[in-house]
């Protein structure tokens, strides 16, 4: 996606300037959806309310995307927050944090802490599962292998969640 002037635009613009204009939103959902969207009235956040809820997560700790779905629809009066935006929102997030690593920033968005709600890892996020195993090594966890399909998955890690 291009800007004005013709440039690419960074993943932290991406971040802070949602393309879709009027976020957050709450909407009511089909009947047949609610199911699998976790209600009636589900929350379109803004890439930013996800990232200020993982800058929450402290070294060491831990938090599943259900847990910031709920947090973010509980602050929203929404029965749910939609799971295919929250990862799009993982993925611009991760990347821009890592864009600002790269531009000398000391303290980044610690996104390698958002692990699935069964406790693996995300291979869809900046570095993918290789670079979530190593920050999370450095920060105590043991990653137990990938079995199959699956990824690697945190041993333990309901101890560790906020």
């Amino acid at each position: 996606m291009a800007s004005a002037k013709g440039k690419r635009r960074s993943w932290r613009e991406k971040l802070e300037n949602p393309a879709v204009e009027g976020l957050p939103k709450v909407v009511d959902i089909p009947e047949k959806w609610r199911k699998m969207m976790g209600g009636r009235r589900v929350l379109v956040p803004t890439p930013l309310m996800a990232d200020e809820e993982i800058r929450t997560v402290r070294k060491g700790r831990l938090i599943t995307t259900g847990q910031i779905r709920r947090r973010l629809a509980d602050r929203e009066g929404a029965d749910s927050t939609c799971p295919m935006t929250l990862g799009i929102f993982l993925r611009i997030i991760s990347e821009a944090a890592e864009e600002d690593r790269g531009n000398g920033k000391k303290r980044i968005t610690p996104y390698w802490r958002v692990i699935k709600d069964d406790g693996s890892l995300n291979p869809k996020i900046a570095g993918g599962v290789e670079a979530q195993t190593a920050r999370l090594q450095e920060e105590g966890h043991t990653i137990l292998p990938g079995e199959g399909k699956r990824p690697p998955r945190v041993s333990d890690f309901e101890k560790a969640l906020v």
